[in-house]
């Protein structure tokens, strides 16, 4: 069951058990896997969510971003050269106004995406908002606060971390985080109308043939539709 937004004023301390804390290495050690491997063809990438703020719970998800990437060729070559084998290659785009992303999925638990448009600002912090992280920090072990699907404000402490609510608290959190109160008021939005009518469905979701590239994608969807061509030009 999805994640639902809770609206709290208080705070809640969580202590981690010596179970919790062996997930969150063996979750992170697959994520180190990842940004090694992209880090060795000079690919930087975050972690973001709940394995960039620590947690992480059984099956919790590994995703690796690329906010500034080279060519695609060039992610797929590095995961080639690690012996990371890949499962399936789509493009995703949540809405028009929203800049379709390349996604790699690695396995069930684990993808590495990047965007094939220029990111709006609120777009680009999304995974500040949820926390992210680099191999420098995951390799310091440090955790980073950031909120989750709740819209829970998840601080990491020594024993685990404090958590609390957002809803009310929007404009402290964006400066707390350091990003723009606009991007935490979005994620709201965005959250709050899911809870209320139920995920709805993507604009573009489309599996890539085996011999298709992610700019050979994104050039048909922009021929073939004048949304996608409009947001490809938006921010050019």
């Amino acid at each position: 069951m999805a994640a639902k937004p809770e609206k709290r004023q208080d705070t809640k301390e969580v202590t981690y058990s010596s179970e919790r804390w062996a997930i969150l290495h063996e979750t992170r050690e697959k994520a180190k896997e990842l940004l090694e491997a992209l880090q060795a063809t000079s690919v930087e990438a975050v972690i973001h969510g709940s394995v960039a703020r620590g947690d992480v719970r059984r099956g919790s998800d590994v995703d690796a971003f690329i906010p500034n990437p080279p060519s695609s060729f060039q992610i797929e070559t590095a995961l080639e050269k690690a012996n990371i084998p890949v499962v399936a290659r789509m493009v995703i785009q949540a809405t028009p106004l929203y800049a379709m992303k390349a996604y790699i999925e690695i396995d069930a638990a684990r993808t590495v995406s990047f965007p094939l448009m220029n990111l709006r600002r609120v777009e680009r912090e999304f995974y500040k908002f949820s926390g992210e992280i680099t191999l420098a920090q995951i390799k310091a072990n440090l955790r980073v606060a950031g909120v989750d699907k709740r819209l829970v404000l998840i601080e990491p402490t020594e024993k685990g971390h404090v958590e609390s609510g957002i809803l009310e608290r929007e404009e402290y959190v964006a400066k707390y985080l350091g990003i723009a109160a606009e991007t935490v008021m979005d994620r709201v939005r965005a959250l709050t109308k899911r809870d209320s009518v139920g995920r709805t469905g993507v604009f573009v979701k489309q599996e890539l043939d085996a011999d298709e590239t992610f700019e050979m994608a994104l050039s048909r969807l922009a021929a073939e539709n004048p949304a996608v061509r409009r947001r490809l030009k938006k921010l050019a």
